[in-house]
């Protein structure tokens, strides 16, 4: 599983989005209608996903694919 699915995957799971919505360049407030403190909560699922500590850049963290690339440059090797 890519990260970009595993990603989505913990999206779905907190959230009520479609699974179409949720590509790589949709932007997590305009595109998702996700609020910031909804941000902060999928980020918080994603670290405990991955194991990895990421909330202190979430205010960078404006799409899916922002997500997938930092989790990119946290975890060598994953795809």
């Amino acid at each position: 599983m890519t990260l970009f699915e595993r990603a989505k995957k913990i999206i779905l799971k907190y959230t009520n989005i479609p699974e179409e919505r949720i590509t790589p360049e949709a932007s997590f407030t305009d595109d998702l209608g996700v609020d910031s403190s909804d941000i902060t909560g999928l980020i918080m699922n994603i670290e405990d996903e991955f194991g990895i500590d990421i909330i202190d850049t979430v205010e960078r963290l404006r799409t899916v694919e922002d997500v997938v690339e930092h989790l990119r440059a946290r975890l060598p090797g994953n795809e």
